[in-house]
């Protein structure tokens, strides 16, 4: 403990001195969040030098092993890390798919050229990915799927369609679903990684009722990917997608318990709504987001002794997404009939409204509640199946 005391202060000082004020803000829009990659472009000097400071430490990735761009830190480290971040509310330095999904996946899977190749790319936020594993005919039937790579000796020629890629249009590369033997359905897909400035990518953003369009539709044309890009084993990617899937829902999950009651209440009481019924929902928000906290705590100590269950990520997918749905539902309430403003300044171009129609699709996406309930009934709870 006196080890974990002396390491929190050390931390908590750096974090004090490094921080930039900017960086300490309240997040307002997606332009305050930094993806990182190339075509991304920093809102300000201070996002910049946050996320190269960071980076330089290790501090994005912070329980990855230093090789790969980590800071080697254990659990303990990790949280208190993070409770120092939440104590100065410190912005996190980079947002990343990589980080959340992919960055994983080739820890476990991954040989070691791609782990130094990738991941310290990932860690310094150089490289933005997007995920390709839907398609318009395979959604939570992902084994369905029928973008296919044809065999052709030192690389394959991709040729296929994804739908629902999110943010395709500013992604860098993809680690993809692809088909490369037709004749088994479970054991012939294998999970590939290419650039999407490749020739024959082509990508259409899809409007949402948000009015923004964070998903696309991405089609193969012939597409040329080198065979050492493929993680894990040929014909077996339908392993590594199990795993990345098992983070993606955990990730879609995570802001479940972001905004508690004394932030949703502030909108309230500056909107000057008395409402008791109002009130009353916001404390239970805040025991649910509790609660969801200690799941999440929960789920992590049983991970590191080796006793969680396979399908706890479809407990804390559910939770987590449907948890979000209803803050932003209260976000929407405290703020009154100024919180349904579209285009105006003073709302930042509606983005609370905008924000809470996009979080509709977090029930959908990685995986549908429906689905989770599903898993859980079976799989948890040991109910019959219908």
């Amino acid at each position: 403990m006196p080890n974990l005391d002396v390491f929190r202060f050390e931390i908590g000082a750096w974090l004090e001195q490094n921080c930039p004020p900017e960086m300490r803000e309240p997040v307002r829009d997606d332009g305050d969040v930094c993806w990182g990659g190339r075509k991304f472009k920093f809102k300000s000097e201070a996002q910049k030098l946050w996320l190269e400071r960071c980076a330089a430490k290790g501090f994005t990735v912070p329980d990855w092993p230093k090789p790969y761009g980590g800071a080697g830190m254990n659990a303990s480290e990790v949280k208190i890390l993070r409770e120092e971040m939440q104590r100065i509310n410190a912005r996190p330095p980079l947002s990343s798919f990589g980080i959340w999904m992919l960055g994983p996946a080739l820890l476990k899977f991954g040989t070691e050229e791609q782990k130094l190749y990738y991941l310290n790319q990932i860690a310094r936020g150089e490289i933005r990915w997007c995920q390709g594993y839907s398609e318009p005919g395979s959604g939570s039937d992902l084994v369905s799927l029928q973008t296919y790579g044809e065999d052709k000796g030192d690389h394959w020629v991709v040729n296929g369609q994804k739908i629902w890629t999110s943010y395709a249009d500013q992604a860098d590369w993809i680690f993809c679903l692809v088909r490369t033997d037709k004749t088994n359905k479970y054991q012939g897909i294998s999970f590939l990684l290419f650039d999407m400035d490749s020739p024959g990518v082509t990508i259409k953003p899809i409007l949402l009722i948000s009015g923004n369009s964070p998903f696309c539709e991405t089609f193969f044309d012939n597409v040329t990917v080198p065979k050492h890009q493929i993680v894990g084993e040929l014909n077996r990617g339908w392993d590594v997608a199990k795993y990345l899937l098992g983070h993606e829902r955990e990730m879609i999950s995570g802001a479940g318990g972001g905004d508690r009651l004394n932030t949703i209440g502030a909108v309230a009481k500056r909107n000057g709504l008395e409402d008791p019924l109002l009130r009353a929902e916001l404390a239970m928000f805040d025991v649910d987001a509790l609660a969801f906290s200690a799941l999440g705590e929960k789920f992590l100590d049983e991970i590191k002794v080796g006793k969680a269950h396979p399908a706890q990520p479809n407990m804390i997918k559910y939770a987590g997404t449907e948890l979000n749905k209803r803050r932003h539902e209260l976000l929407m309430a405290a703020g009154g009939s100024a919180a349904l403003e579209w285009d105006s300044e003073g709302s930042n171009g509606g983005s609370k409204a905008r924000t809470w129609l996009r979080t509709k699709a977090n029930s959908i996406e990685g995986g549908t509640s429906e689905v989770m309930l599903n898993v859980i009934s079976k799989r948890i709870l040991d109910l019959p199946g219908a």
